[in-house]
């Protein structure tokens, strides 16, 4: 645990707004109740069901920009430009690279990675966040399609295999920065060096952002999709994290308790 409590300098059990402050104390004493991987599940479980509402609310939003021209007016010109750069040979590098961030490719990636971590550190954390992590960005890839359904590029316009589902929010998009930023988050906790956490929170963004981009490439979907889906991803994997440190404090406030109970008096 006291592995992941520091990251450089930063102390993640420390928390200076009253938000946090609170937080920490609601989900410590759950922890007391409950344990603290109950209390984790929890957590992670409120946060769950806030993503989806945030993802409901931003729907409406996004919805109404659509229908405004706001931002989708981007959306026509670049998937234009993006048209004048495919070949044969791009097309076919681009749909396998895409498909690492896809259905199949991101699950047993997430795995992968999952199992390695869990090994290593023989810990149940990087199980618990991984999987609600890709549970959550499910549930709101799927919500934000039911809400809006809206309609991808024609098909002559996009690179084959065709994908018929809703457009909004691209899912390709969205799990791969949660996915991609959860396992940089666990693996940046455990580095020493800063350069290498650098080099590491750089190369998930480049990761989440061209798997982004390839989408577009390939039209796929439509630039606001993955604007959106960034935004939502990003939202849902600061929960995630957020929950993650409520759990290290709570840890340290009871380890902290059962030593001072136990110290001699």
């Amino acid at each position: 645990m006291q592995h992941d409590r520091f990251v450089g300098g930063n102390d993640l059990t420390r928390w200076d707004t009253r938000l946090g402050q609170f937080l920490a104390f609601v989900v410590g004493r759950a922890s007391r109740i409950l344990g603290p991987h109950a209390a984790l599940i929890l957590t992670l479980a409120v946060g769950a069901a806030l993503a989806v509402t945030l993802t409901a609310v931003f729907a409406q939003v996004y919805e109404a920009v659509v229908e405004a021209d706001g931002v989708a007016g981007l959306d026509h010109p670049v998937l234009d430009t993006a048209k004048t750069l495919r070949s044969p040979a791009l097309n076919i590098i681009t749909t396998a690279y895409t498909d690492v961030g896809g259905t199949i490719g991101m699950p047993l990636l997430a795995l992968a990675v999952m199992a390695t971590l869990a090994v290593r550190r023989r810990s149940w954390t990087p199980v618990i966040l991984i999987v609600i992590a890709g549970a959550g960005s499910l549930l709101m890839t799927i919500a934000g399609k039911s809400l809006i359904g809206r309609t991808r590029p024609p098909l002559v316009d996009a690179v084959p295999p065709y994908e018929y589902s809703a457009s909004f929010p691209s899912g390709h998009s969205l799990n791969s920065v949660v996915i991609a930023g959860i396992v940089a988050y666990l693996i940046i906790l455990r580095l020493k060096s800063p350069h290498a956490r650098i080099i590491t929170a750089i190369l998930a963004a480049l990761f989440a952002l061209t798997i982004g981009l390839s989408r577009v490439y390939l039209g796929h979907h439509w630039l606001t999709d993955v604007l959106a889906a960034w935004a939502l991803g990003a939202a849902w994997l600061a929960l995630v994290i957020t929950a993650h440190r409520l759990y290290l404090t709570a840890r340290t406030r009871r380890a902290g308790a059962a030593a001072s109970e136990l110290a001699p008096r």
